[in-house]
């Protein structure tokens, strides 16, 4: 298959560059995934779309501050730390720019000084294995100096950063925020909860692979990115529970799908307590068995996220209601609109 099929026209306007000041104002479309029907709505109004004795499912991993803007102890020359995946003790593996600059045993040193970094090895594409040295609990080092990561399509600066967090944000790992979840506040969760309705989290820490372009011509060409998720046996408990009395479970966002989806595929149709890396790579002809539905955001032209959706509703579909978007102007991607495939 083409990735070419799942292009489209987007004016760069129409990207979102700061959240909007109340998570839950932000638009939704809501999409049958067997007719292709669309709804414009409110995303305050997802709760007339959830059952008593369904199951929404979040992602509540939190984003590390893991940018860091740093010198050569030797030189002083300006450089730029993406932190990627933490390896042994302080030691994570990460990206550099300009990378030409730091080499095997430089020396780099952030802020006030409180943090600092020994290069240890050399991987590709601006990868480098950092050593980091601190006084205190290196996390409150990196909320104090880190910046967020925020997605190389968004230009503006965050005033806040919590705003690229979730409400449920808990456990630190991601590199990106799972953005579909951005639209919650306490008080919606609360009232979704008097409705009936279950919610359930799992994990999963997302990479910046989550932003890599298919460079492929093909799908079949294409190498998926391998991210850690975790379900515990409550929450694999209440979704097999749900199944079994005829509830509807709903993701929310690409990353809870592809956890939920890569659990049972791995177990019989089932959920099961499990942790462990996913690189499952959905696309058109893929069977869905974990989801009913999806909550996510409006993704890049020939993403592998727009090719997930299109597996749940048909590609036909979701292009035909991405050029709505575009001609009803929704605002696109991390900081942007809804939709519902139900």
């Amino acid at each position: 298959m083409k990735v070419d099929l799942f292009d489209f026209d987007l004016p760069e306007e129409l990207i979102a560059q700061t959240p909007l000041e109340n998570r839950e104002a932000s638009r939704l479309m809501v999409v049958d995934k067997n007719t292709g029907d669309l709804t414009h709505t409110h995303f305050r109004s997802i709760l007339s779309y959830l059952n008593e004795g369904d199951c929404l499912v979040l992602n509540d991993t939190r984003v590390l501050p893991a940018r860091l803007y740093g010198v050569k102890e030797d030189t002083g020359a300006k450089v730029e730390v993406l932190l990627l995946k933490q390896e042994e003790g302080d030691t994570w593996e990460t990206l550099v720019k300009p990378a030409k600059r730091v080499k095997e045993g430089t020396v780099l040193t952030f802020g006030d000084g409180r943090l600092k970094a020994t290069c240890t090895a050399i991987g590709e594409h601006g990868g480098r294995m950092l050593e980091f040295h601190y006084e205190g609990i290196f996390y409150e080092v990196l909320d104090a100096l880190g910046e967020m990561p925020l997605p190389p399509y968004i230009h503006e600066q965050l005033d806040d950063k919590d705003r690229y967090q979730t409400v449920y944000a808990k456990h630190r790992g991601s590199a990106a925020a799972p953005t579909a979840g951005l639209h919650f506040t306490e008080e919606l969760l609360r009232e979704i909860r008097e409705k009936g309705v279950h919610i359930a989290f799992i994990t999963l820490h997302v990479g910046l692979g989550t932003f890599r372009p298919v460079s492929s011509d093909t799908i079949d060409e294409h190498d998926m990115h391998s991210e850690f998720y975790q379900m515990n046996a409550e929450t694999a408990k209440l979704l097999n529970d749900v199944k079994a009395s005829g509830g509807s479970i709903i993701s929310v966002g690409t990353t809870s799908t592809r956890t939920l989806e890569t659990i049972v595929k791995n177990n019989n149709g089932k959920f099961v307590e499990s942790s462990g890396w996913t690189n499952i790579f959905i696309y058109p002809g893929y069977q869905y068995e974990a989801i009913d539905g999806l909550i996510t955001n409006f993704h890049l032209p020939k993403s592998t996220l727009i090719m997930l959706v299109s597996a749940l509703a048909g590609r036909e579909n979701i292009l035909r209601a991405y050029n709505e978007a575009v001609k009803e102007r929704y605002r696109f991607f991390s900081f942007g609109d809804a939709m519902l495939i139900k």
